[in-house]
């Protein structure tokens, strides 16, 4: 029995003539009445009764009928769902991500992704910049969205730029250079820093540190914090002042003054994935990170 034998089986069920249903079926008449007779005989039963020009289906037919369509359901939905895998339409993603790409560039490219790809399912994982390196050659995540230093990178990964970000001082609101109209980065040489453990953070922590000693100094770190919200409280209790990229101007805090410094340098966020990744769903959703992704221009107005 093959499938076309069931569509034949189903026509006629439909039309409950053999005429119509051979004309739906594009074919002649004959061959069709000669496959549906091979089909009855190969299941040694009657599906339709015939009196003369008029069919009706047998108990067996109508049973075989319920079957027939479930079979050609199952069969039509696997290959449109094989065709939606191979066109990135369905699937999986599991996405690794820095926390300040979470404040709008992720944001804008998910979004983007899901309206042209949403029965994708989406993973999110917050993880440092080295472990979705890790991650994504041990193909535990598909996609990273890091900051990352050539030196860093296995070969076997590959990095684009997605945006480049100016960096902001971070100042208790009380803080005196905190009143001024604009902050050079040279003015904080002699205040307590609070940054990133560079473990967690080796691309990140560099650019801070060259771009402090491009300004004369070398910063005075004398607290640590993993994640930018932290930093940003540790900030606002007095504990010192911190240099992050610009994004973390998205994080309003009453206790705590951002102030631009784009002399001071600019650190880069990458989409990163690995070079053998052949899965259409990956392919689909490197191709809207491209084009989702906010511009420079955009990215600034929208932490004015």
């Amino acid at each position: 029995m093959e499938l076309r034998h069931l569509r034949y089986f189903v026509a006629v069920a439909e039309a409950m003539n053999f005429r119509r249903a051979a004309e739906a079926l594009n074919m002649t008449q004959p061959p069709l009445s000669q496959q549906i007779q091979r089909l009855e005989i190969e299941l040694g039963l009657e599906l339709f009764h015939r009196q003369g020009r008029s069919i009706t289906l047998t108990v067996a037919g109508e049973v075989f009928l319920t079957e027939a369509y479930r079979i050609l359901d199952r069969v039509d939905g696997g290959v449109k769902r094989v065709q939606q895998v191979a066109r990135g339409e369905i699937g999986h993603l599991h996405i690794g991500f820095v926390e300040s790409a979470a404040y709008r560039l992720l944001p804008a490219i998910i979004r983007a992704f899901r309206i042209k790809y949403p029965k994708v399912e989406l993973t999110l994982s917050s993880m440092t910049s080295n472990e979705q390196l890790n991650a994504l050659i041990e193909a535990r995540i598909d996609v990273g969205f890091c900051r990352v230093v050539d030196d860093e990178v296995d070969k076997a990964l590959h990095i684009e730029a997605v945006l480049t970000e100016t960096f902001c001082a971070v100042l208790p609101r009380c803080h005196p250079l905190a009143q001024q109209d604009t902050l050079q980065l040279h003015q904080l040489a002699d205040e307590s820093f609070i940054l990133f453990p560079r473990q967690f953070g080796t691309a990140l922590f560099r650019h801070i540190i060259r771009a402090c000693q491009e300004a004369g100094f070398t910063p005075n770190i004398t607290q640590e914090a993993v994640q930018m919200t932290t930093i940003v409280g540790l900030v606002a209790a007095g504990l010192g002042v911190s240099l992050l990229p610009a994004s973390v101007m998205a994080l309003p805090h009453a206790e705590v003054s951002y102030m631009k410094l784009p002399a001071a340098g600019s650190s880069q966020l990458a989409m990163v994935w690995h070079e053998d990744t052949v899965a259409s769903v990956v392919q689909q959703f490197i191709r809207v990170g491209r084009e989702a992704a906010p511009n420079q221009d955009s990215f600034d107005e929208t932490l004015c």
